[in-house]
């Protein structure tokens, strides 16, 4: 499996806190089956904007101890971009990573307020060959009210990743209803983490897998938790 959404990176978002806690979260990570993770730190203007090249040395870091300790897994370089008009010059700019370096990019939208001209900036963004990928859609409050607002979206090319711990209540009910729907709709393309912390939603994966393949069935499961995300690394 491949964790196409996690915090990992120590001391420059609301993820891990040190090196210590990321080694922690990527041997949890290891335990539970993936094989590879792109670290998708938040990257918010006015507040988290940790550039590429930083993000890249802490990821060689990881890496280093990675293999120092054996284990068979390792750490890419990517965003968990807050939605705004400025991302493709970010991008051009090198300091905005896309997923591993791939016309792919993760980006999140508020959770409670719907933002008027949503397609406008969704389609400035990927007019410039950037395929954009809607971060947990499940837990915003207006995709929990009318989730088929996201069918324009998707006809513009936009992809979505729902978040593992949304089938366990993880945001609460509304998370864990929205994510059925979109699971019966087609609409997930990956799965992922958003793990900030050691001793969270690593050590649930076997039972969430579990309870997802009795939801959506084992080739599903297959293709929403490695094949589509082996796309971007």
């Amino acid at each position: 499996m491949i964790d196409v959404h996690c915090h990992i990176l120590p001391g420059i978002d609301d993820g891990s806190r040190s090196i210590e806690e990321s080694m922690e979260m990527i041997r949890e990570a290891y335990e539970a089956g993936f094989t590879a993770i792109i670290s998708t730190s938040h990257y918010i203007e006015e507040s988290y904007h940790t550039p590429k090249a930083k993000r890249q040395e802490l990821i060689d870091m990881l890496n280093e101890q990675i293999e120092q300790e054996g284990m068979d897994i390792k750490i890419y370089n990517g965003a968990e971009a807050y939605i705004s008009p400025d991302l493709v010059e970010l991008i051009e700019e090198g300091e905005l990573p896309t997923m591993n370096g791939t016309k792919y990019l993760l980006m999140e939208l508020p959770m409670h307020n719907q933002i008027l001209g949503l397609e406008r900036v969704i389609q400035n963004i990927i007019s410039q060959g950037i395929t954009l990928i809607i971060a947990h859609p499940e837990r915003y409050s207006y995709v929990q009210k009318n989730y088929k607002i996201l069918n324009e979206l998707a006809d513009m090319g936009v992809l979505f990743q729902a978040n593992y711990g949304s089938c366990m209540g993880q945001y609460g009910k509304e998370a864990e209803k929205t994510l059925k729907k979109l699971l019966k709709a087609n609409r997930i393309s990956f799965f992922g983490t958003d793990c900030h912390r050691a001793g969270s939603v690593y050590c649930q994966i076997p039972e969430i897998l579990k309870k997802l393949e009795k939801m959506i069935g084992k080739e599903k499961l297959e293709e929403l938790t490695t094949t589509n995300p082996q796309k971007l690394v």
